[in-house]
């Protein structure tokens, strides 16, 4: 073996093995091929023992990879080198080490719903009230300061308010809980190893003999105690290479640095330098673009990314009218790479800022029965907040429905718990009738006053809603309801940061009731949530692998795709409109936006619109992301787009223009039979092998030529027979 198949930068990185060395590696610059080629290195040239290798990550995925790769250089399947994330190396490393500090071998690791249970423990020891700290946000509080290394005393010192005290005294209670259970939450295990360190230093010497050689991938997404830890174990041999992209840093909001790759060669004077700029993943045009946006950052390193593929294609811009055209647009450039470039649906991924955003994308897809998966994130419907509102509108048409009616007795919390619920089920049981109906008569249960009186205002509530069912629109049903349930009050008030896209994601439901009654303005609440149940169930009717790929931008980190849509770029929305007025928040922000472009391998879509609902129903003016203006034009191709739906072109003079015209084609209803021979713009021709329902719900089972099987709701199929 040699390092014949690295190029020349690649290979200098990988024979740099003494001191100090910082590699900047470019987006598809092959950084894992230069991370495992330097352990085989190491091993076969230099004589290194594996054992005395130490290479730490981020993901469990990344570690599998690159202990692969390194197994298949090193031709083994005996592989003693350390390769892990930061968590699991300094997990392992405590588990022989705990007894210094005063846990035993066998603490445990509570994980995020551990740590919330017991906060609310010490929440309700201290008689804090949820509506004072919640325990998401107390979690996150805690969390923050431990990625900062911000002890729980230093807190108290630095509180100047009354809120500020409690959560202080919640974190030094929480830690003492913690102890008490003989426990260690995920920022403990990168913390308590420098505290050993700085402690024991016998300990410490123990581990720097231990690994002589540091390695450590994504380094720019390293917070200070994953720094204070490598720097403490290379400090005896100096012996460490890190790789990283300053670029990519795209994690300060939960405690990365990026300052830890700028800054390396401060901390490390002798350092060896490389970049890698040769990229093996996307175009020119896609990495001219991308680097455009981020140059106007000032915290980076200066990198000039060169493709192996060529110019490429420009990146294509549409101008949409709001997400549903949005939608529109991005089915309608799928459907010509589909027919133009032979492309399959696994050759997709559509990008984007919040997880709320997905779900007209998903409606759109569903409808034309393309199908898609969700990475990193939940299917819209099936989010938790989402179904606990349809538990709401669910329980509000049947009565009887007892699994919407647990889901939702105790949310918003209303101090009903499970032996309360067991109490009601049987009575239910011995009396033989309705779960709900034992609800009415809640002060005949052997059960405090409190939760007797909550039970009741449940059921009023519901009840309420029940009689009310067919005389609101659906949208005024949910929106009174939800009201009423306190369900929006509870999101707003929430101390937690997480809450803000949960509340998103309700709002955003709104929006799909009310674009629903727009379709179907005679509809009523059930039909709404038949619509639902039956787009759900379509995606289950084809189990393939050959789907497009939904995901934040977050998740999509890693990853690549030959084309890439990157929707929602209004201002506002991305960046997001919180970020706007901080600088160090609008660059992380804009490395964002060069980690989504340089997901493409052949092509880059940008999507944005004039109009959004926001708000659940609120209708907000867009304008184009700052991102999109700081791309030069010549990089850039208006889409001039058609769609039946809004029948309005977009032109613009600053781009190169082609056109895409998209139509939305209604057969007639009751038209189509089994046997029938039809087109369908995107799967080809095929058979209807099966029927079912009549007018605006009749569905059809079809099988295409290439053996694909899709069940298509008719009205918006765009099928059409062939005769």
């Amino acid at each position: 073996m040699s390092l014949k198949k690295l190029n020349k930068v690649q290979k200098q990185a990988v024979e740099a093995v003494t001191g100090p060395v910082l590699i900047f590696a470019g987006a598809g610059s092959g950084k894992t091929r230069v991370l495992t080629h330097k352990m085989w290195y190491l091993i076969n040239e230099c004589g290194y023992k594996p054992e005395n290798i130490l290479a730490l990550t981020f993901t469990n995925k990344a570690a599998k990879e690159m202990r692969d790769r390194v197994k298949k250089l090193l031709k083994t399947d005996d592989l003693p080198i350390t390769i892990g994330t930061f968590h699991s190396v300094c997990a392992r490393l405590l588990r022989d080490e705990a007894t210094n500090l005063g846990f035993s071998r066998n603490f445990a690791i509570y994980d995020v719903q551990d740590q919330l249970d017991l906060i609310r423990v010490v929440l309700n020891t201290l008689n804090i009230s949820k509506d004072v700290i919640t325990a998401n946000g107390a979690r996150n509080y805690i969390s923050y300061s431990k990625n900062k290394m911000i002890s729980p005393e230093a807190e108290m010192k630095k509180a100047r308010t009354k809120i500020e005290q409690k959560k202080a005294d919640v974190f030094i209670s929480y830690q003492k809980a913690l102890r008490e259970n003989d426990a260690l939450d995920f920022d403990d295990l990168l913390l308590y190893p420098l505290e050993l360190f700085e402690k024991f230093p016998k300990v410490l010497n123990k581990y720097q003999k231990r690994f002589k050689y540091i390695l450590v991938d994504e380094y720019q997404d390293t917070n200070r105690p994953q720094y204070f830890f490598v720097t403490a174990l290379s400090e005896k041999h100096s012996n460490i290479s890190v790789v990283g992209d300053d670029d990519q840093s795209i994690y300060g909001w939960r405690g990365a640095d990026v300052t830890n790759i700028l800054d390396f060669e401060k901390f490390f004077p002798s350092c060896q330098i490389f970049t890698l700029e040769k990229n093996y993943r996307s175009t020119q045009q896609i990495l001219d673009a991308a680097t455009a946006v981020v140059t106007h950052n000032n915290k980076r390193t200066k990198k000039t990314l060169k493709s192996q593929y060529g110019d490429g294609e420009l990146v294509g811009l549409f101008e949409t009218s709001d997400e549903l055209e949005e939608a529109d647009a991005i089915i309608s450039a799928i459907q010509k790479e589909i027919k133009m470039k032979k492309r399959t649906f696994c050759d997709f991924a559509v990008l984007y800022r919040t997880n709320a955003q997905s779900r007209p994308i998903e409606d759109s897809l569903r409808r034309m029965g393309i199908p898609y998966n969700i990475i990193g994130g939940i299917r819209f419907y099936n989010r938790k907040e989402v179904k606990d509102v349809l538990a709401y509108l669910r329980l509000v048409i049947n009565l009887k429905d007892t699994i919407s009616l647990r889901r939702i007795i105790n949310f918003p919390p209303r101090g009903i718990g499970a032996k309360t619920m067991d109490k009601c089920v049987e009575k239910a049981r011995l009396e033989r009738i309705e779960l709900f109906d034992v609800l009415k008569d809640a002060d005949k249960l052997s059960i405090r006053g409190k939760q007797s009186e909550s039970l009741k205002n449940f059921f009023k509530l519901i009840k309420k809603y029940h009689n009310l069912r067919f005389k609101l629109s659906p949208g005024e049903l949910t929106r009174a309801l939800v009201e009423d349930a306190g369900i929006q009050t509870y999101f707003k008030q929430s101390l937690d940061p997480e809450d803000a896209e949960r509340l998103d994601n309700f709002k955003e439901l709104l929006n799909s009731i009310d674009e629903f009654t727009q379709r179907r303005p005679n509809s009523n609440l059930s039909d709404f949530l038949e619509e639902v149940s039956l787009l759900t169930d379509i995606d289950h009717w084809n189990d393939s692998d050959n789907r497009v790929t939904l995901m934040t931008i977050h998740s999509s980190k890693g990853l690549e795709f030959p084309i890439v849509f990157i929707s929602g770029l209004d201002d506002g929305l991305f960046p997001i409109y919180s970020n706007l007025e901080d600088q160090e928040s609008l660059e992380e922000e804009r490395r964002l936006f060069y980690v989504a472009l340089t997901r493409s391998q052949d092509r880059a879509y940008l999507l944005y619109a004039t109009n959004r609902r926001r708000t659940g129903g609120e209708n907000l003016l867009g304008m184009p992301s700052r991102f999109i203006n700081e791309i030069p034009s010549e990089y850039l191709e208006r889409i001039e787009f058609e769609s039946a739906l809004t029948n309005r072109v977009i032109s613009g003079s600053r781009f190169k223009s082609t056109k895409i015209r998209t139509t939305r084609t209604i057969t007639a209803f009751n038209d189509f039979k089994v046997g029938d021979l039809v087109e369908h713009p995107i799967f080809g021709s095929g058979k209807i092998m099966v029927l079912s329902g009549m007018g605006e719900n009749q569905r059809v089972g079809v099988l295409f030529k290439d053996g694909t099987k899709k069940k298509l709701i008719v009205k918006y199929a765009n099928l059409s027979k062939v005769n």
